[in-house]
């Protein structure tokens, strides 16, 4: 498709929020008679699927999220998108849908953020281009069995801050009575599903004035898993980045970029482990973290009737600053990125 002649986008690049907005192009690929098709960009925003697709009754499905980044000398580049295509491949074998391959992931992402150039935010606003891959199951299948085609979609938007305030420290809820995923199910896969089960728990500690919610094991419920649709991260009081480790949990590319930082940057100890609910003491900071919320720091954690508070209500912790300016630093290209983390897009 040929490339529109360029234009200046006139956005309020500072307060996009987290929001969907139709851009002008993305790409869609179909996979028929055992493989993939030809893809490339199209003009339409809207899916042509029948009614009868497994993607709509079983849940056939599976997504990503990466973001596109503009650096201060006007390139764009990907942060660790080969992550991404190897997660999805691993959602793909879990739900029995072809895989993706990384060739044909990295090609639809980049000619997606090539297309849409004029809206990836310009460097200095902390916005970015937040690109949304996903593959569904179509087709006419009535039984449960997985479908026979499928459809390969990547679409962008630019977006701000997934929680509100950024890089300020917000309150979350343990949830008591829901459970994110279930023992040996979906977890570790990025699937809608997962995503659906939050909205209620998710909508009850909004109405308590928390961010959201924090998920415990679906086993024991006495150790942590997920921040809502985040991964968890603390900073004990003796120095050491600790994640919790769970087959339930998904495996957070933002929170492997930072076990490494904390490690080899900050020279840290960092432990992928259990996190005890009731061992939170340990820790001096705490955050959420993920692509669409970077890091988020934690003020503080209601567990029943306690409310554990741990660097400050109100400032970010002084790890959790180090971190996240040593992670967008990478990302933005103002700091140099371990090998192999980087992809130019122009």
């Amino acid at each position: 498709m040929k490339r529109r002649s360029h234009m200046t986008v006139q956005l309020d690049w500072n307060n996009l929020g987290f929001a969907y907005r139709k851009l002008p192009y993305r790409y869609i690929a179909r996979y028929k008679d055992g493989a993939w098709q030809t893809g490339g960009l199209s003009e339409e925003s809207t899916l042509d699927i029948g009614e009868c697709s497994p993607c709509l009754h079983y849940g056939q499905q599976a997504f990503e999220g990466l973001k596109a980044y503009r650096t201060k000398d006007g390139h764009i580049q990907l942060f660790r998108p080969d992550q991404n295509a190897a997660r999805l491949q691993r959602s793909a074998e879990r739900l029995l849908m072809p895989a993706v391959p990384t060739d044909l992931f990295l090609h639809a992402v980049k000619s997606v953020v090539r297309a849409n150039s004029d809206y990836v935010p310009p460097y200095g606003t902390g916005a970015t281009l937040y690109l949304r891959p996903l593959l569904i199951g179509v087709g006419d299948i009535i039984g449960v069995k997985p479908a026979e085609e499928y459809l390969f979609v990547v679409f962008a938007m630019p977006v701000g801050n997934y929680f509100k305030g950024g890089l300020t420290p917000t309150n979350f809820l343990v949830s008591e009575h829901y459970d994110r995923a279930a023992p040996y199910g979906t977890g570790a896969a990025k699937v809608g599903g997962n995503y659906a089960a939050s909205y209620l728990p998710g909508k009850l500690a909004k109405e308590r004035e928390f961010s959201d919610v924090i998920y415990l094991d679906p086993a024991t419920h006495t150790k942590i898993e997920e921040v809502g649709a985040a991964n968890f991260f603390g900073i004990t009081k003796d120095n050491t980045f600790v994640t919790p480790l769970s087959p339930s949990i998904l495996p957070s590319i933002t929170k492997y970029s930072l076990l490494y930082l904390a490690k080899h940057r900050l020279g840290m100890e960092a432990i992928e482990g259990e996190v005890p609910i009731a061992e939170l003491d340990r820790f001096a900071e705490a955050g959420a973290c993920g692509t669409a919320a970077v890091i988020s720091p934690i003020g503080g954690i209601q567990y029943k009737d306690k409310f554990h508070v741990f660097y400050s209500e109100t400032e970010v912790g002084p790890v959790t600053r180090r971190l996240y300016d040593e992670l967008t630093g990478i990302q933005f290209g103002d700091v140099e990125a371990p090998e192999g983390w980087i992809y130019p897009v122009d």
